[in-house]
């Protein structure tokens, strides 16, 4: 039994919790709530862990002349690794949640149960803070029903607060699919939650030397289920301008200025570097009244480096000649898609990046304005956390939020280096936008989705995100995907091949479009992609 905390203790505890998830990655993967192959938590939960072991085995043993101890220095050094090593948003929250609770015992002599209760109750703080707009029935209840039990516990006693702490953190993950429809209607519970319980029975079995008790298997999507609803993460169309900006400020008046921004707009994200009494802070939100949004940063302390990007109809300049300090990053899976975004004179990054991968291809362009194409959700909140890092290093970055490599192609069409930075981003942003997207796929099992049930091998073809069609016949199915696409208008269709696509494809598509819509353009590549034998962009 460990009666504190110490940093060899943090050290096994990051091992065995990595060991942990590796073994649970197939299960956690699968608590995914739509019929497509690509549920990926618990693999991005032990990249984001994998980041975090790697920054203590190279760095464990160079304690800082002053400043934490030995157990804080090498919390912060897990919470750093895994901030650079994030993936996915379950990934950028559990390294908020490490952040936190490195913070609060970095300069505490020792962690014992009521300190590491105050830990968890700081990293669950970190964590909502991080989230704009918290949702019950993720990683963030299941985090904040383990501090709450740390705290009930109320004893010195470690191994007894890491214990109240891992089982409310299990009762709690049961409790998920009652707070969250999508995973009701599915029949799993949050797969974010279910890693955080592996690791912190990891965390007991390091404290005790007693192996966690099997835990009851986390529910299997069932057979058949209704298509989940995601919230939309880039924020309403309701607002129009986009404010970023640095600020110094104190804790308190940062969270009157969360209130204010929040009433004002949405897509609201205020992180801080965790100094006292004052400290930096990076500021986002959309909003229609830009006025308002930078008096309350003023009424919170100095804002500086001030950006606004406005959303609107802006006319397409035809495009122009690259300017020197200026580059974009683009994040491509597949090699056909990753040489066409080179040949668009961009720096490509493979499919699901770390924060840190990011960075540093980022800070490896040399420009000092970078417009970064995440091409997928989980991607670009991964990308929002690498462009706060970026300003750091004097780099602006500007997230475009594109879903898919046919609305990067768009927008990359335009760029234009003889325009203000701000209005190319704008433009860029506007092409995505107006590019609509399509993908095809197999169905990876069975589903009731919005078009209706699927099975196993079924042809599903998806257009922004949801099933509109269900066929047998793969290319009768792209075809009748680009019809009904094209039916809302449409001068320029691309098509992206994947790499298990057939042979023949794409030609037959591009005949079915000339025979259907003789006036429209078609522009077919290979692209490469897994999973999808292909990537449908209209234009």
């Amino acid at each position: 039994m460990l009666d504190t905390l110490d940093a060899a203790a943090v050290r096994r505890w990051c091992a065995g919790g990595l060991a942990a998830l590796k073994r649970h990655q197939g299960e956690i993967d699968q608590l995914n709530v739509y019929p497509v192959p690509d549920g990926d938590t618990g693999t991005n939960l032990v990249l984001t862990l994998t980041s975090a072991q790697q920054a203590l085995a190279m760095d464990l043993d160079t304690l800082p002349d002053s400043g934490p101890t030995a157990h804080g220095h090498a919390l912060r050094l897990m919470a750093q690794g895994a901030l650079l090593g994030a993936r996915g948003n379950s990934g950028v929250i559990l390294s908020q949640i490490l952040r936190g609770f490195a913070d609060e015992v970095a300069g505490v002599p020792a962690v014992r149960g009521r300190e590491f209760a105050a830990a968890l109750r700081c990293g669950t703080t970190a964590a909502y803070t991080a989230v704009a707009r918290p949702v019950e029935g993720t990683l963030l209840t299941v985090v904040a029903a383990a501090a709450a039990a740390a705290e009930r516990a109320d004893t010195d006693d470690l191994p007894t607060v890491a214990r109240g702490a891992a089982r409310a953190a299990a009762e709690a993950l049961t409790r998920t699919p009652e707070q969250l429809p999508a995973l009701a209607h599915a029949g799993v519970v949050d797969a974010g939650g279910r890693g955080l319980c592996v690791l912190l029975d990891a965390l007991v079995e390091v404290l005790t030397g007693e192996s966690a008790p099997a835990p009851t298997p986390a529910p299997t999507p069932r057979s058949a289920r209704p298509a989940a609803t995601v919230a939309r993460e880039t924020g309403s169309d309701e607002y129009a301008y986009e404010v970023q900006f640095l600020l110094d400020a104190g804790a308190e008046a940062v969270a009157e200025l969360r209130r204010a921004l929040d009433a004002l707009g949405d897509s609201l994200v205020v992180v801080g570097d965790g100094r006292e009494p004052t400290g930096t802070w990076n500021v986002h939100v959309h909003v229609n009244d830009v006025g308002a949004a930078v008096e309350a940063g003023v009424a919170a302390g100095r804002p500086y480096r001030i950006s606004v990007t406005r959303f609107a109809d802006q006319p397409e300049p035809p495009p122009g000649p690259a300017e020197a300090g200026r580059a974009a990053v683009v994040v491509a899976t597949g090699g056909g898609i990753a040489d066409l975004f080179a040949a668009e004179g961009a720096t490509v990054l493979p499919g699901n990046p770390s924060t840190g991968e990011l960075l540093d291809a980022i800070r490896s362009t040399g420009a000092a304005r970078v417009v970064v194409l995440p091409n997928d959700a989980n991607t670009e909140a991964v990308a929002s956390v690498a462009a706060r890092e970026a300003h750091r290093h004097g780099i602006k970055v500007s997230v475009v939020p594109t879903r898919s490599p046919v609305q990067a192609l768009a927008a990359l069409a335009v760029r234009d280096g003889d325009r203000r930075f701000e209005d190319d981003v704008i433009a860029m942003a506007e092409a995505a936008g107006a590019c609509r997207y399509a993908e095809v796929c197999h169905a990876s099992r069975e589903a009731l989705t919005v078009a209706g049930p699927c099975r196993p091998g079924d042809v599903l073809a998806l257009v922004e995100g949801e099933v509109h069609l269900i066929g047998t016949d793969l290319t009768d199915t792209c075809a009748a995907v680009v019809d009904r696409m094209l039916g809302g208008g449409g001068e320029l269709v691309t098509l992206l091949a994947g790499v298990d696509a057939p042979a023949g494809l794409t030609d037959a598509v591009r005949a079915h479009v000339a025979r259907r819509w003789p006036f429209v353009e078609v522009h077919a590549y290979p692209g490469g992609q897994p999973f999808y034998p292909l990537l449908v962009g209209i234009e």
